[in-house]
């Protein structure tokens, strides 16, 4: 039986950015992350047979405070985290979206999705 725990739509205001101007005026970001388990033993209830799905959301909160240059990079930084944190994990997906990038035209988000 497959059994994944997951956040959706966690909404953050960051200063991720390639260029100065993005790295000061920040920007809102929208991130998916879900985790993938090997096993769930669901006989005695423990939250210790799951991941914490409080444990994926303060991952990705800590790694979106930390400004980087590239999406890519906090997107592998919170990956990289899942997978060394979590013993019960097989697979991780995290999706990021940064609203409104600025690229001369409307566009409504950029997107880099990692997935390991």
């Amino acid at each position: 039986m497959k059994t994944k725990v997951a956040i959706k739509g966690a909404e953050f205001y960051a200063f991720h950015g390639y260029y100065e101007e993005e790295m000061k005026a920040g920007n809102t970001f929208i991130l998916d992350a879900e985790v993938e388990l090997k096993s769930f033993d669901s006989i005695d209830d423990n939250i210790k047979d799951t991941v914490n799905y409080e444990q994926i959301y303060t991952i990705c909160k800590q790694e979106m405070t930390h400004p980087r240059k590239l999406l890519e990079t906090v997107v592998f930084s919170i990956v990289s985290r899942f997978r060394d944190e979590f013993e019960n994990m097989v697979s991780a997906k995290v999706r990021l979206e940064k609203l409104g990038p600025q690229l001369g035209g409307k566009v409504e988000k950029s997107v880099i999705e990692m997935e390991i």
